[in-house]
């Protein structure tokens, strides 16, 4: 079963839509011990980040996300939230990754909406997906690049478009929205050991 948690953020029945279009089962929770007893957890995200941290505190999942062991994937806000620190609300997330969220400096149109091709993928996520492939954005706030940086994108300045650690994956963009391709990185994430 693949657990999608729910914090009260958009595009959750979108990524449910995706997955099961791939054949997986799912189920949307905010459930201890559903989400700790998952096959695979998705962190999709479309929000603020102060009010997701404290929707996840409310439900101890702050403690929780941190502490799991199977493949664990992180979208947009919710790559955000598994860093350590938001400039968005000044916000203090999850920390499984340690770099900073930063918002976009306005020398060009904000949010970075649209399609964007990224540069030096690694990793797993990435199998089967060439440089030449274009993923669909829509953010205000970016991941800076760090170790655990495993693809970049360059709007404005360059960022960390996926991250990496251990058994957590994240993506700044929505795999969910950007066609073949999206079904692609859900279906290399979901056949992870």
């Amino acid at each position: 079963m693949i657990a999608i948690i729910d914090y009260v953020a958009g595009n959750v029945k979108s990524v449910e839509n995706a997955v099961r279009k791939l054949g997986f089962e799912t189920i949307i929770t905010s459930d201890f011990e559903e989400i700790r007893n998952a096959e695979k957890v998705i962190f999709p995200g479309v929000g603020e980040a102060s009010t997701a941290m404290k929707y996840l505190k409310q439900k101890n999942l702050e403690k929780l996300i941190p502490t799991l062991k199977q493949p664990f994937l992180g979208i947009c806000l919710g790559q955000q939230l598994l860093c350590s620190f938001s400039e968005e609300g000044a916000t203090k997330c999850l920390g499984i990754f340690d770099l900073k969220v930063k918002e976009f400096p306005s020398t060009d149109i904000v949010p970075h909406m649209g399609w964007n091709n990224l540069q030096k993928l690694q990793g797993p996520l990435f199998e089967g997906i060439s440089e030449a492939a274009n993923f669909y954005f829509v953010h205000s706030y970016y991941c800076e690049i760090g170790e655990f940086t495993t693809s970049e994108c360059d709007y404005i300045l360059p960022f960390s478009a996926t991250l990496q650690k251990d058994n957590f994956y994240g993506t700044q963009f929505h795999p969910e929205k950007s066609g073949d391709v999206g079904s692609k990185i859900l279906e290399n994430f979901l056949k992870l050991k």
